[in-house]
């Protein structure tokens, strides 16, 4: 981190003094520096001259006192606050009367920093994020002594170096880290309890949510220590329960298990720093014995909306005879009509031959008769999210298809065993959770209840890598992985923003340019609407009774109003 803000100050044009502990240490750093402008070179964002005239900019040394003549010095040691207070002691001691002191720390009080010296209303928090020349955002962290001067400076600098600074208080975590570290605390809850596989969470919330990494390969990028301490000084400062760390973290850190760095965390890794995950006694047998399975030539789909026409198309196009049932004639040529117009844009896009086109549509057969699907091999359900209404449907399927048929929900947050205990076959119900567009969202949940057989799990997942979808494995609790990660991370930010810490605008900025997440938590929040969102928080409240997940009033205020998010015009932001 520390070269990494030396090159991003040279990189600009800035004079710098690059200090560290020893010379064995300096060396060390002069290495980081030149690979890392080495590899911008090889990609062609810098030109010889230009990597000459930055390194030239900057003048290494082992000795603090050689910082007397800056005008920023900026700290980036570990994350001791003992350690960083010294520091600041000695600097305070060692710069001008107008010289600024910042800290890059990610978690630690800036305040108590702060304090170690005789000037702290010239302390401020600069948070980089890592890769600091690649990332964009800065938080620039102000305490109730900065000077207001202090604070316009740093915050110019930061954009004249080509940044997006975001000026906030001094809070555990800030913006960023608070809602990520609160994620990734519970996806490593989710791992501790043996709900999913690390492989399993990890490609869920790639592929579901599109985020850049999944939360315990994040974790191992990171540091497991480095995420320790951050937890438990965000915990110690809000004891909020849920920042408090998973006790496997701690066990991890204390066995060595530190991530890439030590070369094994949650992954194992061909060496210490690499990134090349290697197989280990957790990887999942990539050749697993499918013997057994049960088989699926015919799909039956119930239902005639957009998720229920999106999976009757991705059936069809794997080549399976598909029979979707809809309540009228209209709904059921409305629901060819579509198919026919996406897969017409298919073929003009050249992602489809016109002989697939005609083979996938020759696959679908529709009817208004659920006693149609009597002959199927498998029903998917994707009606109303009414867990009556899906009952009584169970109910029919049950009585109308074949013994060992598979019956499977596409809920998205109801309990698949609920729809399960209305049946006579209980070990024949699964769900299986496609994510919309169907047609397009690669995940699919499968989720098992604690009566479903073990070949019907399989079958599934054997079904949904047939169709060209990555199934993800999980028990039957509200939020299966997806949803249990992504809606208190949510919730999290609405509670931010009700608090006056941040503003929208500077919650989303710091979510997409800091963490890499394809849409900031209210830009979300309004996409998804608000109703949905807070009736997914109130089901994962009930189910978990954990206090951190009650809904935060101020969603449940704008739901109150009318005010749910892009499809009425208004949620967190107004539009057009």
């Amino acid at each position: 981190m520390g070269a990494g803000i030396v090159e991003v100050f040279a990189r600009s044009g800035l004079d710098v003094v690059a200090v560290e502990v020893s010379p064995e240490a300096v060396e060390k750093g002069q290495g980081v520096l030149r690979r890392s402008t080495d590899r911008a070179l090889s990609r062609g964002k810098l030109t010889e001259q230009q990597q000459t005239e930055l390194v030239g900019r900057v003048r290494f040394t082992s000795d603090l006192s050689d910082v007397a003549e800056c005008g920023l010095v900026v700290e980036a040691v570990p994350e001791h606050l003992d350690l960083k207070r010294d520091i600041f002691a000695m600097l305070d001691k060692i710069v001008s009367a107008d010289a600024i002191l910042a800290t890059n720390t990610s978690s630690l009080s800036v305040t108590e920093i702060s304090v170690a010296t005789q000037h702290p209303r010239r302390v401020v928090g600069m948070h980089f994020f890592n890769p600091a020349p690649v990332q964009k955002f800065v938080e620039i962290i102000r305490t109730v002594v900065t000077d207001d001067d202090v604070v316009e400076d740093v915050k110019a600098l930061a954009e004249r170096i080509d940044k997006m600074p975001v000026v906030i208080g001094d809070k555990a975590g800030f913006i960023a880290n608070a809602l990520l570290f609160g994620y990734l605390n519970h996806a490593v809850d989710m791992f501790e309890s043996r709900y999913a596989t690390r492989e399993d969470i990890d490609a869920a919330m790639q592929l579901g949510c599109g985020l850049p990494m999944g939360p315990l390969a994040l974790m191992d990028l990171i540091g497991l220590d480095t995420a320790y301490e951050i937890l438990d000084t965000m915990y110690k400062q809000g004891r909020d329960r849920l920042h408090a760390p998973s006790p496997i973290l701690k066990q991890m850190v204390t066995g060595g298990l530190k991530g890439r760095k030590s070369g094994r965390g949650f992954y194992t890794y061909d060496q210490a720093g690499s990134s090349t995950v290697v197989v280990d006694h957790l990887t999942p047998a990539a050749d697993a014995d499918e013997g057994g399975l049960r088989t699926v030539k015919t799909v039956g789909v119930v239902g005639s909306g957009t998720m229920a026409t999106g999976i009757i198309q991705v059936f069809a196009k794997a080549g399976y005879d598909v029979i979707y049932v809809a309540r009228s004639e209209a709904k059921v040529e409305a629901v060819r009509g579509a198919i026919a117009k996406s897969l017409e844009k298919a073929v003009q896009r050249g992602k489809l031959t016109e002989g697939d086109r005609d083979a996938a549509f020759a696959h679908l057969s529709g009817t208004t008769k659920l006693e149609d699907l009597a002959k199927v091999d498998l029903v998917v359900e994707a009606v109303v999210e009414d867990l009556k209404v899906k009952q009584a449907l169970f109910e029919n399927l049950d009585e109308i298809c074949g013994p060992g048929v598979i019956l499977a929900t596409t809920t998205s947050s109801l309990p698949v065993i609920e729809c399960a205990a209305v049946t006579k076959r209980p070990q024949d119900v699964v769900g299986m959770h496609f994510f919309n567009p169907a047609q397009i969202m690669k995940l699919v949940e499968v989720v098992h209840t604690v009566s479903t057989a073990d070949d019907v799990v399989a079958t599934v997942q054997g079904l949904c890598r047939a169709v060209g979808k990555h199934p993800v494995t999980c028990g039957d609790r509200s939020g299966f992985i997806v949803n249990a990660l992504l809606f208190p991370y949510l919730n999290d930010a609405v509670k931010m923003l009700e608090a006056h810490y941040a503003s929208a605008d500077d919650i989303d900025t710091a979510m997409k340019t800091g963490c890499g997440y394809p849409m900031g938590p209210f830009e979300l929040l309004d996409v998804v609407g608000l109703d949905v969102s807070l009736a997914i928080q109130r089901e994962l409240y009930l189910e978990f009774r954990e206090r951190g997940f009650a809904p935060a009033p101020l969603l449940e205020h704008l739901v109150t109003a009318g005010y749910l998010g892009r499809k009425v015009g208004r949620g967190f932001r107004t539009y057009a």
